[in-house]
């Protein structure tokens, strides 16, 4: 399972933070829903893969 998490905002704050979280959110709600099959499930790679806008501009995490 794949969980992607898209913020806007207006202002020139980043909010990568709020992003991240949201993902954690997702993937534990969905490992609360789904432990009574597999209780050996594992959440990794909470990664940011894109930002743009900001005061650092634009960032894009390389392809593996």
């Amino acid at each position: 399972l794949e969980v992607r998490v898209r913020v806007k905002t207006v202002d020139r704050t980043g909010v990568e933070m709020e992003a991240l979280t949201a993902a954690c959110a997702a993937a534990l709600t969905v490992y609360d829903m789904c432990k009574s099959v597999d209780r050996g499930m594992v959440i990794e790679a909470v990664q940011l893969d894109h930002k743009s806008g900001g005061r650092s501009g634009t960032w894009e995490r390389e392809q593996a």
